[in-house]
C-alpha cells in the first residue's frame, strides 16, 4: 500500500481539497474554502497546513469574529444551492465556544458548514492547559462538547487513524439533503500536528452524488386523489423548494392547476411575485390574500416546509373543520407534521409527479378570481407602503424597502435575519428570481446580515448583495467590515437607524411589555418623561451614537441619506461602486411604527396571567381571545 507521511492537519485538508458533489450532472467543490482565526489550539496545526497546502488546494479566508466566519459559510452554502461550502477552524477556548451560534443557525436551517475547533491536549501532558474546562466528573469533556446539541454530526479525532472513518461521516452528512447542518470535527492540538502514514487512497478524488428521490407509487396516488377533490387548495412553498431547484416544477403545477401558491420566508421566491398564482408571503408575517386563503382551505399543500410557528399562526390559521394536509418533503420527520398525507420525495421529484398524477385538473374558475383579486389588494396596499409622496422627509422602513425595490434587478440578492425587517419583507418585497430572498428566519440571528452577504457575493460575485441591518443588529457584528474591505468583497450595506429594537418593541407593546428595555435612548430620573414604563426607564433623547462614521472607521465607503430623494441617489450610487458601501439612513424612530401593514395572523407569545399594570391586564384578554383559536390537527 501506498502512503504519505503527513501531520493530521496537513491530512485533513488535503482531503478536503478534494471532495466533490454531483446533481444534475453538475460537479463542484464540497469545500470551496476555509475561514480561520489562529490560536495556540490551531495555528501550528491547521494554520501550518493551510500555509503549506497554498492558495490553489484550498483558499484561506482571514475573518475577524468566529461566530461570523460560520454566518458567511452558512451564507454562501445557502446561496451554493447546498452542494458547496465552507469549512471554519478556531482556537480552542473561546474561539471554538463562539461557534456554538453560528452552528444552531446551520443546523436550524439545515444548511451544511464544516467546524474544525481546536481541542485541549488528547495526551494531557499537562493538566489542565490554558483554556481548559475541568470537569470533576468527566476527563474527556472539553469546551467543544458544547457544539454536540447544534451539530448533526460530532467527532473527536483522539488518534491520527481516527481520522479517516471521522472525516468519511462528515461528508456523508454535509451532503445529506435531509440530515446536513453544522458538522464538528473537534481537533486536540497535539494531535493536529502529528504525523502518520496515510494510505493514497484517502486522498483520492470523492464524488458525492445529491439524491432526488421519487415518491412512493400509492403516496402519490392518494395524493392526486386529495387534490382533485378539494374546492380549495392552497400550496405553502417552504425553503425546500430552493434546495431542490424546484422552482420551474412548482411553476409549471401552479400554471396547469390553478392553485395558489404562498410562500413561508425561506421559500418566498419560489415564483416571481408577479406570478399569477403567486399569493406573497404566509402566517403571522403573511400578506392578507395568502392568509385569508389558509383560514378556509379544505387541503393545504406543503412543499419542503418544516411548519414553523409563524407559518402556522401558532396552530390558528387553518381553521376550516375539516381542512386536510398534504406533505411533500424529502425528510419524513416534518412529512408526518400536521398529520398531513405524508410524501417523502424530492421536492422536484415529486412536484413533477405530482404534476403528472394531475394531468387535466384545474381549480374552479370563482377560486381564481377570488384570490386574483385578493392578490390586487394587496399589491394596492404594497404600493401604498412603499409610496413616498414627500421626497423631502425622513423615510419610513417601508419607504426604505420601496426605494430599494426601485433600484435592484433580477440579479440581485437581499439579505436579512432579525428585526422588524423581515416581516416587512416577508409582507412586501416582490422577489423577481429564485435566489434574490434571503432572509435567515429560521434561527432569526442579529449579526448574520453582513457576514452572510459576504458567503453570497464569494457564492455569486456577478450578483449585487444588499445586507440590510438595523442599528440592533450592526452593533452586535459590524467585523466582519473588515474583512469584506481587505477581500475587496463589495457588498452594499443599507443601515437603518431607528434608535433601538424596533421589532421587539412593538412586540413587547402588543404583549403588555409597554416597550420595556427596547429603546436606545438616556435613561430619565425626576422627569414627566419617565411616566410610563417608570422612574429610569430609557425614554430620555436618542444615544448620540454615530454608526456611519463607526463603519467609515471600518473601512466601508459610506453615504448618508437624510431624505427619500437622498436614499434613492445613494442607492443607485451603491449598486454601481465596485467597493464595499454602506448606505446609512436614519428612519423614524422605534417607538412609531415601520410603515407596514399590521399582522394578519396571530403569533402566540405569552403575556403575564396575573398583572397590576392596564397595558398587561388588557394585553392578557387579547391574548386569551387568540388562543382560544388553537387547535390540533389531528
Amino acid at each position: 500500500m501506498t502512503t504519505r507521511r503527513l501531520t493530521v492537519a496537513q491530512a485533513l485538508v488535503e482531503f478536503l481539497s478534494r471532495q466533490y458533489t454531483e446533481r444534475d450532472g453538475h460537479r463542484q467543490r464540497l469545500i470551496g474554502a476555509c475561514w480561520g482565526i489562529f490560536g495556540h489550539g490551531n495555528v501550528a496545526g491547521i494554520g501550518q497546513a493551510l500555509l503549506e497546502s497554498g492558495p490553489g488546494r484550498m483558499p484561506y479566508l482571514q475573518g475577524r469574529n468566529e461566530q461570523a466566519m460560520v454566518h458567511a459559510a452558512v451564507g454562501y452554502a445557502r446561496q451554493s444551492g447546498r452542494l458547496s461550502t465552507h469549512a471554519v477552524t478556531t482556537s480552542i477556548g473561546p474561539g471554538a465556544t463562539n461557534l456554538v451560534t453560528g452552528a444552531a443557525l446551520a443546523t436550524i436551517n439545515r444548511l451544511p458548514v464544516l467546524l474544525l475547533p481546536g481541542d485541549v491536549f488528547a495526551t494531557r501532558p499537562a493538566d489542565p492547559v490554558l483554556q481548559q474546562l475541568e470537569v470533576p466528573y468527566a476527563g474527556d469533556v472539553s469546551v467543544n462538547d458544547c457544539l454536540r446539541p447544534v451539530s448533526k454530526y460530532f467527532d473527536r479525532v483522539v488518534r491520527p487513524e481516527s481520522l479517516i472513518p471521522a472525516a468519511l461521516q462528515a461528508m456523508r452528512v454535509l451532503t445529506d439533503p435531509v440530515d446536513t447542518g453544522a458538522v464538528t470535527l473537534a481537533l486536540p492540538q497535539d494531535v493536529q500536528a502529528e504525523a502518520f502514514d496515510w494510505p493514497e487512497e484517502f486522498f483520492a478524488e470523492r464524488v458525492w452524488h445529491i439524491r432526488r428521490p421519487a415518491p412512493d407509487a400509492d403516496a402519490l396516488a392518494e395524493a392526486a386523489r386529495l387534490v382533485r377533490a378539494a374546492a380549495r387548495p392552497l400550496i405553502v412553498a417552504g425553503g425546500g423548494i430552493h434546495h431542490s431547484e424546484a422552482e420551474d416544477a412548482l411553476k409549471a403545477l401552479a400554471d396547469a392547476t390553478g392553485i395558489p401558491v404562498a410562500a413561508t420566508q425561506a421559500g418566498k421566491g419560489s415564483l416571481r411575485h408577479d406570478h399569477p398564482a403567486d399569493v406573497g408571503g404566509i402566517g403571522h408575517t403573511g400578506t392578507a390574500v395568502a392568509d385569508d386563503l389558509a383560514r378556509t382551505a379544505d387541503l393545504v399543500i406543503g412543499v419542503g416546509t418544516r411548519w414553523t410557528d409563524f407559518t402556522t399562526a401558532s396552530n390558528t390559521l387553518f381553521a376550516e373543520p375539516g381542512v386536510r394536509f398534504l406533505n411533500l418533503s424529502i425528510a419524513a420527520f416534518d412529512a408526518h407534521k400536521m398529520a398531513g398525507l405524508s410524501v417523502v420525495a424530492d421536492a422536484r421529484a415529486g412536484l413533477e409527479a405530482l404534476a403528472a398524477a394531475l394531468e387535466g385538473h384545474r381549480v374552479d374558475p370563482a377560486y381564481v378570481r377570488e384570490y386574483t383579486a385578493g392578490k390586487e389588494r394587496w399589491e394596492e396596499a404594497v404600493d401604498r407602503a412603499y409610496a413616498a409622496p414627500d421626497e423631502s422627509a425622513r423615510p419610513t422602513q417601508t419607504q426604505v424597502l420601496g426605494a430599494l425595490d426601485a433600484v435592484v434587478g433580477d440579479e440581485d440578492v437581499v439579505i436579512n435575519a432579525a428585526g422588524s425587517m423581515p416581516g416587512d419583507l416577508h409582507k412586501l418585497w416582490r422577489t423577481r428570481s429564485p435566489r434574490q430572498y434571503h432572509v435567515e428566519y429560521g434561527y432569526s440571528c442579529m449579526g448574520y446580515e453582513i457576514p452572510g452577504a459576504i458567503g453570497v457575493r464569494l457564492a455569486a460575485p456577478d450578483r449585487p448583495v444588499w445586507a440590510l441591518v438595523g442599528d440592533g443588529t450592526y452593533l452586535m457584528m459590524p467585523t466582519e467590515i473588515v474583512t469584506a474591505v481587505q477581500e475587496g468583497i463589495n457588498i452594499n450595506v443599507v443601515l437603518v437607524q431607528n434608535h433601538g429594537y424596533a421589532s421587539i418593541g412593538g412586540l413587547s407593546e402588543l404583549t403588555g411589555g409597554e416597550r420595556f428595555g427596547t429603546a436606545y435612548r438616556f435613561r430619565v430620573w425626576g422627569s414627566p418623561q419617565a411616566e410610563g414604563p417608570g422612574e429610569g426607564a430609557y425614554t430620555g433623547d436618542p444615544l448620540p451614537v454615530d454608526l456611519a462614521a463607526n463603519a467609515a472607521s471600518l473601512g466601508m465607503d459610506v453615504l448618508r441619506a437624510r431624505t427619500v430623494g437622498e436614499l434613492r441617489e445613494a442607492l443607485a450610487t451603491a449598486r454601481a461602486s465596485d467597493r464595499p458601501t454602506c448606505v446609512y439612513v436614519e428612519t423614524e424612530t422605534a417607538d412609531t411604527l415601520s410603515g407596514a401593514p399590521g399582522p394578519q395572523a396571530w403569533w402566540d407569545v405569552p403575556v403575564a396571567e396575573a398583572a397590576t399594570r392596564p397595558a398587561a391586564v388588557k394585553a392578557r384578554e387579547e391574548y386569551e381571545r387568540q388562543a382560544a383559536g388553537r387547535r390540533r390537527h389531528l
